[in-house]
């Protein structure tokens, strides 16, 4: 069920309102970004902070409610507000704003999040999952528009896995705004265990933070040499290492990335076999890893999914983008697209925000 209404590419052809202006908040563990935005002009300005989490959820709110009112304060001169966006972490409860106990967030569950900024600003404010927003952003301004398609669905790898559907330009939160919850469909019996409480979901097997860990439990084993001298020349090594070690050919560090490529296809099997949508993008800090893991998830899914199978693009397909195939891509707008879709969310009519 989905509670956001879209106006048809909304960057376009509000040309009505094409003196108004959105404020987007992209809020995640690491970096807290606030720009403002016009469909007429695009991004005004953007604004980057650090997210505060040591300093706990009160000193973050304060830093964001900040950063708003000086953006606002600035854009107001010559514009009007048209309100206020935010992709948060999840889970949330939606369309009130209220967050669970967020896996890679701890601390932060029972915050009501919308309502303490409406509070503080004196400002209408949406809330969104992040992933959901990262999706918008995509449909309207990225990917989904260059190709023409108003449905799609996104999964983002970074500390975590994120998942967001659009459909026929709507945002389907489900019932609860816990919809799309992609890294957390259990691929494997009895697997790893998850932030979520559960075992064997995707997020442990195809995050950013899986590739440190699986790289870790490789080393500990003992008869991963490649990775033991990475680790041993930078303890702190991050993904993109294990990426360049892959790159250079060894073995252990490639297997990271092909397991990682077999849980993504999984889970995207059922998703397209669930969804039958046109396209389907990766998104994320792991996008750069692309020709490392792409291989294995597509031969999962080729293999997982006869809806697939039925509607595989071919060569030619691919170069032209036929209606009635399954494309599955890289997302087009890197780490912009969650604040890119946070600042379109104020573009829907706020009746149905509110509902």
């Amino acid at each position: 069920m989905s509670r956001r209404v879209m106006r048809t590419a909304a960057p376009e052809f509000d040309r009505e309102n094409a003196n108004e202006f959105s404020v987007g908040v992209d809020f995640g563990g690491t970096n807290l970004r606030v720009a403002a935005y016009s469909p007429k002009d695009g991004v005004l300005e953007t604004v980057h902070q650090t997210t505060r989490l040591k300093d706990g959820r009160d000193a973050v709110v304060s830093d964001m409610c900040t950063g708003i009112r000086e953006v606002i304060e600035r854009q107001s001169k010559t514009r009007k507000l048209k309100g206020v966006g935010m992709g948060s972490p999840g889970p949330i409860e939606l369309p009130g704003g209220l967050l669970h106990d967020l896996p890679n967030l701890p601390g932060w569950g029972g915050l009501e999040l919308r309502a303490t900024l409406e509070k503080q600003l004196g400002t209408t404010v949406i809330i969104e999952n992040d992933a959901n927003a990262a999706a918008l952003g995509e449909c309207f301004l990225g990917r989904g528009k260059t190709l023409g398609i108003d449905s799609l669905c996104m999964m983002t790898l970074g500390t975590g896995v994120g998942g967001g559907i659009i459909l026929h330009g709507n945002i389907l939160d489900g019932m609860n705004g816990f919809a799309g919850e992609i890294g957390h469909l259990n691929i494997w019996t009895d697997g790893l265990a998850c932030g979520c409480g559960g075992h064997g979901c995707t997020e442990p097997y195809a995050s950013a933070t899986s590739v440190r860990t699986h790289a870790k439990l490789r080393i500990a084993h003992g008869d991963a040499p490649g990775l033991a001298a990475m680790a041993a020349k930078n303890p702190e090594f991050t993904p993109r290492d294990v990426g360049v070690l892959a790159e250079s050919g060894d073995a252990d560090a490639r297997k990271i990335f092909e397991n990682l490529g077999q849980a993504l296809g999984i889970a995207l099997s059922a998703c397209v076999n669930t969804l039958n949508l046109p396209l389907y993008l990766i998104g994320g800090g792991l996008l750069n890893a692309w020709k490392l893991f792409a291989p294995a998830m597509f031969n999962e899914l080729r293999s997982r999914s006869y809806i697939y199978r039925l509607t595989e693009p071919s060569a030619e397909d691919l170069a032209t983008h036929r209606n009635g195939k399954t494309y599955v891509e890289k997302a087009e707008l890197g780490g912009d697209a969650g604040f890119l879709g946070a600042c379109l969310l104020p573009f829907t009519t706020w009746e149905e925000a509110r509902r």
